[in-house]
């Protein structure tokens, strides 16, 4: 299993404690060190691109001290370290992710406000982090839809057949088989497709539905080749599904393990890292922790 370290962002909130228990299992089940970062934000006047980040100041860190305090028997697996940084959390929280194979945080901190679903420093590192990034989110969301018709533990992750993303998948497939976990990949298709042939006159579609959820099926099928051959004890259940793609994430993150979703690769004319609109919104609204995977070398 790699050694790249699985770094938990802690500010001293609930959101950020429930992330490092997050983080602390994952580090166990890959045999990777844990690294507890808590960055001490600058006046309101420091700005990212002036400093981004400086060593601790002399004196302790309570926030490290209390989690140090919670960590003491929890016994020498994974090997824990502590850092304190300073500097703007939102610049230097993705910089973390340089050197980690996984970053994780809670969906809020400290301040802000309250009815936000996601704090800016979770998405900032969602989407400039060169790794991974879980966002854990405050027990009790509610999601609509039924839950799966299968017990047992699930990794969901999204897949665009039109635009496969293959890091993506290959985290599903490497957490599913450290969960001892089946993987759910939904590949969605818009329906029904509408066709319009003169201004206020749309036509019903041409294609039937099934041969679209089949070919989309297929489509997947073939994507999931080469990962279950790299994963044969994890079982991978494809499911093509016709409506929006975000809201059928949503709905199947209910009692799961875990949601995968991939972060959008740079376009000649948008070189600016994006997330996605799919991957925003279930980010915001799913109910179980949730991985935004940066593109791959090739796919950038």
């Amino acid at each position: 299993m790699s050694t790249a370290p699985v770094i938990a962002a802690v500010d001293g909130s609930d959101d950020s404690l429930r992330a490092l228990e997050w983080a602390f299992d994952a580090a166990r089940r890959r045999a990777a060190p844990l690294r507890v970062v808590h960055v001490r934000q600058y006046a309101a006047w420091g700005q990212a691109d002036v400093l981004v980040a400086g060593p601790p100041q002399a004196e302790g860190d309570p926030v490290l001290d209390d989690v140090q305090a919670r960590f003491a028997d929890r016994g020498p697996e994974p090997a824990v370290e502590y850092v304190a940084l300073e500097g703007v959390p939102g610049a230097v929280l993705p910089e973390l992710g340089t050197d980690a194979g996984l970053l994780v945080l809670g969906s809020r901190g400290r301040g802000g406000f309250a009815s936000l679903l996601l704090g800016s420093n979770g998405l900032a590192a969602a989407r400039d982090a060169e790794c991974p990034v879980v966002v854990v989110p405050r027990p009790g969301r509610q999601v609509h839809g039924d839950g799966p018709a299968e017990p047992g533990p699930r990794v969901v992750v999204g897949l665009h057949v039109d635009s496969p993303d293959d890091a993506a998948l290959a985290l599903a497939f490497t957490e599913a088989a450290l969960r001892e976990a089946r993987v759910q990949v939904i590949a969605a298709y818009p329906w029904p497709v509408q066709t319009w042939s003169v201004p206020g006159q749309i036509l019903p579609p041409q294609v039937d539905q099934d041969a679209v959820a089949d070919e989309t099926r297929a489509l997947a099928e073939g994507f999931l080749a080469p990962h279950r051959k790299r994963h044969p004890e994890v079982r991978a259940d494809a499911e093509a599904l016709p409506g929006d793609a975000a809201g059928l994430l949503v709905a199947a993150s209910k009692d799961a393990e875990l949601v995968v979703v991939g972060r959008h690769r740079r376009r000649l004319l948008a070189p600016a890292r994006m997330m996605g609109s799919v991957t925003q919104a279930v980010l915001l609204h799913a109910a179980s922790p949730i991985a935004v995977v940066p593109p791959g070398p090739s796919e950038e």
